[in-house]
């Protein structure tokens, strides 16, 4: 999320110097769709909405991010290219999960528990590249800590079958939008406007 620069005559062109920050991209990818997500697992919306979700998981959430992640490929940035492209994978394998889980006939007793352990197994992949985020920035490292809480929160409350304890899920996916959507408007603002929002903690290219 840095602005662009004039190349110093001589020197060794960055890596992807050519393409543009994805970054923004794949952040305001993965804040909208998990905030629609989110209304819904806080109650906020009604659960009959959630097929709305669908095309959100496998177009923004799933594609542009998974396509963010290949473009951080070619920048040289590994936690980018890690995180993007593995989240676009997660919101593709949720669309595919949801829009599908009827027709895999699991005994009504047993959802929770896949769904809860698929939820749970995401959070301490999230949790690892938390401690990642901390050499990234403020905004980033917000970002992962509150998605580690929702995906413990959400498991938790699969697991259990507790609708309050996915219903704060919710709310902490809420708010880990919030600061994704910062995130990705940080980025863009730096680009337009030439002038950092959030420092940076380590050099991503």
């Amino acid at each position: 999320m840095s602005p662009t620069h004039d190349a110093t005559p001589g020197a060794t062109p960055a890596r992807g110097a050519h393409i543009a920050d994805p970054g923004p991209l794949g952040l305001a990818a993965f804040a909208l769709t998990t905030f629609v997500l989110s209304l819904v697992n806080a109650g906020l919306l009604p659960a009959t909405v959630e097929p709305v979700v669908f095309g959100l998981a496998l177009a923004y959430g799933g594609g542009a991010q998974l396509l963010a992640g290949m473009w951080e490929f070619t920048k040289g940035n590994v936690f980018g290219a890690t995180a993007f492209s593995s989240f676009g994978a997660f919101w593709i394998s949720f669309w595919w999960l949801t829009a599908h889980l009827e027709g895999y006939k699991i005994p009504a007793g047993d959802v929770g528990k896949g769904v809860g352990t698929y939820l749970v197994a995401w959070g301490i992949f999230t949790a690892l590249m938390t401690v990642c985020a901390t050499r990234v920035n403020p905004a980033v490292l917000t970002v992962f800590v509150l998605l580690t809480i929702t995906f413990f929160l959400l498991g938790i409350g699969d697991l259990t079958g507790t609708e309050g304890i996915t219903k704060i899920g919710g709310y902490a996916g809420i708010l880990t939008a919030i600061a994704a959507w910062f995130g990705a408007f940080a980025g863009v603002f730096a680009f337009t406007h030439g002038r950092q929002l959030v420092p940076s903690s380590a050099r991503q290219d």
